[in-house]
């Protein structure tokens, strides 16, 4: 059920040669077609619909006692094509409630009673027909008909984890990650209708893409870094410290905004018994904060975009104790440089970045939630990699409850290819040899797998390594050129909405004008060993015949090291190309007339299960 534009007669040939492949589709994305919410060539179709929400958040929280007393306004603008009659919401702190399911391990000590809701009014109007549910809350409203909104004002409170930190919680006695920390409307989509998943702590998150107002108001001394734009700079924070931040906004030089001596001497924040910090952000997928009143912040920006001139500020909040966090800011800027002007080549999308020194290693949209790590190596690749997620899922609104592989896949490759950028030194296999050594084992399952079904192993190989070998497997196939021409056709299509795997697949397809369906059916609909083996080789007239035969179902490339009697090395590539006709041998052809000592096949990126067969002396 494929729609492909043919561009020429080589095209059409692939695409005669291939028509016989065609991915499973299960019925809810058959659906999606016949209702033209969306369509084969990959992009949304004419019906595609996604609803939104504008959010006025105003919080009061207390660092001592972690208490955080909580406003909602909330206009939900119902966009679809159904009436509906109740509204989903999610209550993630809930996690910490007593009694809540929950796939993490939490101290016992660290539970609480959750979110209490204190008020809840609909279009001005009280409700009390509402049942929580561990991490979900259903609100019984007057029907929603389509293209109408309606209007939740909630008042709440509930106390921040200090212990079992997941994703949120305090870091030290004066620090604190808060996310997840208000009621949100859970997304009501073309697919499934209600995303009715519950939280676990486990897989993550499915936001639609809204507005947000919010007022964070702490004490004196604390400083509050967010999601969005600071839109009150001089009302929270000394002159000194605002003229710095205005001076990092404009130049490529690191600027220490908040230094040592600023901490010693509490030349920080406004001297008031609380500050109110206003931040304002538009059409994310999420809003996040931090407060500190003992770290430091380092800031600098570059251009993301030469023919705007757009700027993108990249902070590092830190504790002065984590030698580590000096140079992330250099990391930080470099990471958004790249996926600026290397991959994924796209113009960084937003005003900020801030990584901030938590407990965690975990993206939000312009935040990120890093611990300290000892090795510098470490520090890279944790730091490209949570920033890459900026793509995905916060550009690209990806169903992370069903689909983690459609952001943790592109954040791993992320890391593989910019981190060798920032030191080239960097040979970063993250996850290839645990990809190789759980294939075809119980824990293998086919990357398609929803995420909440993953078991063992296979929820960390299904979501990181293996899509990631396929996108850098395509990468390596397609060529730079025509791989990014294919990911932009997939980012136009979809940025600011919510892909789905044939989305992706199609994109792909449409944007490479190659029906790659003989690679993706293999790699993310079927499990089974990543094992290649080197056959035979053969004098022939030319040189040498390799026969190399792959013992399952995943296209692989083939990197071999030849070694000449002679004492010279050469080194042979072969792309996923060779295995596109579905046979399960292929013959590599060297052209010498020197005599082949030894071939030896293997790439630090090519999951291999078996090794003892990689190597091949000749008589």
């Amino acid at each position: 059920m494929k729609s492909i534009k043919i561009f020429s007669i080589l095209i059409l040939s692939a695409f005669y040669l291939n028509a016989q492949v065609t991915l499973p589709i299960a019925p809810v994305f058959e659906n999606t077609y016949q209702k033209a919410t969306r369509s084969l060539d990959g992009k949304p179709g004419k019906n595609y619909f996604q609803n939104r929400s504008d959010y006025k958040l105003n919080v009061d929280f207390n660092p001592i006692s972690r208490l955080l007393k909580g406003t909602v306004d909330v206009v939900y603008t119902n966009n679809s094509p159904d009436t509906l009659k109740e509204i989903w919401f999610k209550l993630y702190p809930n996690l910490y409630k007593k009694g809540t399911p929950r796939k993490a391990k939490f101290a016992e000590a660290d539970l609480g009673e959750g979110v209490a809701i204190e008020k809840l009014t609909a279009n001005g109007k009280l409700i009390s027909d509402f049942n929580v549910d561990g991490t979900n809350m259903t609100v019984k409203v007057p029907s929603v008909m389509p293209g109408k909104t309606i209007k939740f004002a909630i008042t709440y409170n509930y106390t921040l984890n200090k212990g079992s930190h997941m994703r949120t919680g305090q870091v030290d006695e004066g620090s604190h990650f808060v996310a997840y920390f208000f009621p949100r409307i859970a997304v009501y989509d073309d697919v499934d209708g209600w995303n009715k998943y519950p939280y676990t702590g486990a897989e993550e998150f499915y936001n639609d893409f809204d507005n947000f107002n919010a007022e964070v108001t702490v004490p004196e001394g604390y400083g509050v870094w967010a999601t969005g734009d600071l839109k009150n700079a001089s009302d929270v924070f000394q002159k000194e410290i605002v003229s710095r931040i205005v001076s990092a906004e404009k130049n490529d030089a690191v600027v220490d905004v908040i230094a040592e001596a600023d901490l010693a001497a509490k030349r920080v924040t406004q001297t008031k018994p609380f500050n109110t910090f206003k931040f304002e952000a538009k059409n994310v997928t999420d809003f996040v904060f931090a407060l500190s009143d003992h770290y430091l912040w380092k800031s600098s920006s570059l251009v993301v975009d030469p023919l705007t001139k757009k700027r993108t500020r990249v902070d590092a909040v830190f504790n002065p104790k984590h030698k580590d966090y000096y140079e992330v800011i250099d990391f930080a800027r470099k990471t958004v440089e790249a996926m600026s002007y290397k991959f994924p080549k796209w113009p960084y999308p937003y005003n900020h970045e801030t990584v901030f020194d938590g407990l965690d290693q975990m993206e939000y949209p312009m935040m990120v939630n890093d611990n300290p790590v000892d090795k510098r190596e470490n520090a890279i690749t944790l730091t490209d990699h949570e920033i890459f997620h900026t793509m995905f899922p916060f550009y690209m609104g990806i169903n992370e409850t069903k689909y983690g592989w459609m952001d943790e896949g592109w954040a791993t490759i992320g890391e593989w290819l910019i981190s060798p950028m920032i030191d080239s030194t960097i040979i970063d296999e993250y996850g290839v040899q645990p990809t190789a050594s759980s294939s075809g084992g119980k824990d293998d399952s086919p990357i398609m797998t929803l995420t909440p079904d993953l078991k063992g192993s296979g929820s960390f190989t299904n979501s990181y390594p293996k899509p990631g070998l396929a996108y850098l497997f395509v990468k390596d196939y397609l060529g730079d050129d025509l791989f990014t021409k294919a990911l932009h056709n997939y980012i136009k299509n979809w940025n600011g909405k919510h892909p789905m795997p044939y989305d992706f697949f199609n994109s792909m397809n449409e944007g490479s004008g190659k029906d790659l369906n003989w690679f993706w059916k293999p790699w993310f609909f079927e499990g089974g060993v990543v094992d290649l083996a080197i056959k035979s080789v053969t004098k022939t007239s030319f040189g040498y015949a390799i026969v190399v035969e792959n013992k399952g179902v995943k296209a692989l490339p083939i990197d071999l090291r030849l070694s000449y009697e002679n004492g010279s090395t050469e080194n042979n590539h072969s792309t996923i190309g060779v295995w596109e006709k579905g046979n399960n041998q292929t013959t590599i052809e060297i052209k010498t007339t020197k005599k082949l000592n030894k071939v030896v096949m293997g790439n630090p990126h090519t999951p291999d299960k078996v090794k003892s067969d990689n190597s091949f002396s000749v008589n």
